[in-house]
């Protein structure tokens, strides 16, 4: 096992994929070499400092269909001569390469996907792109022997849909990086964290800030939405409640998390990727003492019957996220009984705990 080199593949940045982070240090600390590929986009910062290697293409075309076939160009050259003993491609964009160059060099091939790829709003409103992931899973997932995702519902999904068992290693923070100090803040806190795109019920929230007089709502991250909602939030004149924080490092975030008041993790149910996820920012907000607001989806109530650290709500009306942000902010003894099921769930729902199945399941690639 040790010395193995294992090289994962992304199409992001690396300085915030906290959980390839999360994945690469551990592997690292249980022997392996581990190296990161992504990409580096216009407005990248230095590279963070990490135990394992790093490597980003500096490519031409930054996003559209060129971008995906020189990126994917780039990393076919670089798997053909690189020297490793697996490749793991994480989501379809980068399963390509991974895949026939894996084949073709006898090494071991692992398939990671993060979310139900051709079940994301931007490629369900186009056919013809929708065909071609669909494509591109068929003719790779069922010949992979070595696969995980992060939540149950998807991998029973996967395994029924491409007749290939998925292992479940869910995405979430390290216990001990949480900040728990208790913030006095003199306005509540209102946080979403991740990616500023389509079918996020940003602009629902938006919405329902109009006649929430009582908190601020903070966005951390950045996304194709990004202008269109600070337009939005000039639109509707509530810039004295909403704050943009844009882009912030894992570390950065960690100290942002525990300030806010509620958590939220809205999402669109004609999504089925969004209807099956897990999503990461569900066990931030519980790790760092925070209650969210869920949607009612699969793995969200499932998550709820073992530890209640949130409320779940069936749709994005403006009206039910009124209700939902007051109910936090006015029930002060129910507030006070989901922070403290969050501290009894971050017993549970921390890396620490998670790691374990991770190293088991590369222990049984390697073995």
């Amino acid at each position: 096992m040790k010395n193995r080199k294992i090289i994962f593949t992304v199409i992001n940045d690396l300085n915030y994929d906290q959980r390839m982070i999360r994945i690469c240090k551990s592997l690292v600390g249980d022997g392996y070499d581990v190296q990161l590929v992504g990409r580096k986009l216009n407005n990248s910062k230095p590279l963070q400092n990490q135990p394992f290697q790093q490597k980003r293409f500096n490519c031409f075309f930054q996003k559209g269909k060129f971008f995906y076939l020189e990126y994917n160009l780039r990393l076919f050259f670089f798997l053909l001569l690189e020297k490793y003993d697996a490749v793991c491609a994480i989501d379809l964009d980068t399963v390509l390469p991974a895949f026939y160059v894996a084949r073709w060099r006898k090494k071991k091939m692992i398939y990671d996907a993060h979310e139900y790829f051709t079940e994301v709003p931007e490629v369900v409103r186009r056919p013809q792109v929708k065909k071609i992931w669909e494509w591109v899973a068929e003719k790779t997932i069922p010949k992979c022997t070595y696969c995980y995702t992060v939540g149950d519902s998807l991998a029973k999904i996967f395994k029924e849909k491409y007749s290939t068992p998925f292992e479940v290693i869910r995405n979430v923070p390290e216990g001990n990086k949480i900040q728990t100090d208790e913030f006095e803040n003199q306005t509540n806190i209102i946080l979403y964290q991740g990616a500023l795109n389509e079918g996020r019920g940003l602009e629902e929230m938006l919405e329902a800030m109009t006649a929430i007089n009582d908190a601020q709502f903070w966005l951390v991250g950045e996304g194709d939405l990004s202008d269109f909602l600070r337009k939005k939030t000039k639109e509707l004149q509530i810039e004295d409640k909403v704050k943009f924080l844009g882009y912030l490092l894992p570390q950065e975030l960690r100290k942002i998390t525990p300030q806010a008041t509620i958590g939220i993790n809205f999402l669109h149910q004609t999504s089925l990727n969004y209807y099956y996820s897990l999503a990461n920012k569900t066990f931030d907000y519980a790790l760092a003492k925070v209650p969210a607001i869920h949607m009612g989806f699969p793995e969200y109530k499932h998550l709820m019957k073992e530890y209640e650290v949130g409320i779940l709500i069936n749709d994005l009306k403006r009206e039910t996220i009124f209700n939902a942000v007051n109910k936090l902010l006015q029930e002060k003894e129910f507030y006070q009984k989901l922070k403290n099921n969050c501290k009894q769930a971050s017993q549970v729902w921390n890396w620490q705990q998670e790691e374990k199945k991770l190293l088991a399941f590369y222990k049984k690639v390697f073995s």
